[in-house]
Formats: C-alpha cells, structure tokens, sequence
C-alpha cells in the first residue's frame, strides 16, 4: 500500500478511536520517520488531567482550534511533549504521542532514544515553534498511514499524571 497523509476528517473524531488508530501509523518530520506504538488520550469535559479541562488559555489556545494541529508544550523545565489535537473545533482535546519506533533518518546516538514523549520531541527536533502546525498540509511534520495493522493493543493508566489517574487511556502496541 502506498503511504497516505492522514488527513483533518481522521482526527475529527473521537479522541479515544484517534489514538487507538494513530498506533502503527508513521510520525514523519524533517526527514525523520518513526512507527507510534504508545499514545494517551485527553478529553477536556471529562478528564482532569487535560490541559483544556478548565477551559482555553493562550497555553491551549491550539486545543481549541481545528483537529489535525500539532499542540506543543514544555514540562519540567526541560522537555517538550507532542500532542495532536482531535475533536470538532472548541472541543479542547489532543492525543500525546509518546512512543516511537525509530524508522529511518536517525543517527546511532537518536536511533534508541525515542521512549518517552520528551526523548521522542529530542530525537526528532520537536519544540515550541512547531506548536500549531497543520499536519494535515505540511510539507516537513505530519504523520502517514502505510496500511499496517497493529495487533493487540494494551489499553492502561496514563502515567506521568496526578489527576484522572484512573482513566486508562494510554495505548500500546508492540510493533
């Protein structure tokens, strides 16, 4: 199957079924290529731990606007976290990825660094800047589809988060 862009009605959808179906699909910027195997999902009207959950700030602005934006932030002092946004526009919701399998375009010292939604921002150059990009029009950051079907897909608690804790909306899949 020849690779496919994913395009805005794909995430225009429930961020729950998004995540699920992002997981095998290709991460791809500046050259770079990396498999999803891991993401959480966030729900701002029922879910605690989403940035949006109290409503739009300049912080989540990107949240608010059209499904398929990258929203890019900075936690700890130290790392960014890279999320698509999902849902109607005003819903406030996004899906971080925060785990790749490094494909092709990484260097040796990259090539395992790819783990953790910070680690995977590092290897791949992601940072503030490419906060609010459409990934569904351009031409260096989007994520593709190859047609790979993932088999099971473990459904656990998100991890790194003090509220909504028993929500099990992180999603893994071995690839």
């Amino acid at each position: 199957m020849r690779s496919k862009r994913l395009t805005r009605s794909f995430y225009n959808r429930p961020t729950l079924t998004v995540a699920k179906q992002l997981l095998g699909k290709f991460l791809v910027k500046d050259g770079k290529i990396g498999q999803i195997n891991e993401v959480e999902a966030y729900v701002s009207d029922i879910d605690p731990a989403c940035h949006a959950y109290n409503g739009m700030t300049k912080r989540t602005k990107v949240m608010f606007g059209s499904s398929g934006y990258s929203y890019v932030y900075f936690i700890y002092g130290m790392y960014f976290c890279f999320n698509v946004v999902t849902e109607k526009k005003g819903k406030g919701c996004a899906v971080l990825i925060r785990s790749v399998k490094p494909v092709s375009g990484f260097d040796s010292s990259d090539y395992l660094k790819t783990d953790g939604p910070g680690k995977l921002c590092k290897a791949f150059g992601i940072t503030k800047k490419d906060n609010g990009i459409d990934l569904c029009s351009s031409k260096d950051f989007f994520i593709e589809d190859h047609g790979y079907k993932v088999g099971s897909i473990k459904r656990l608690k998100r991890i790194g988060i003090n509220k909504g804790t028993e929500l099990e909306w992180r999603f893994v899949c071995k690839l």
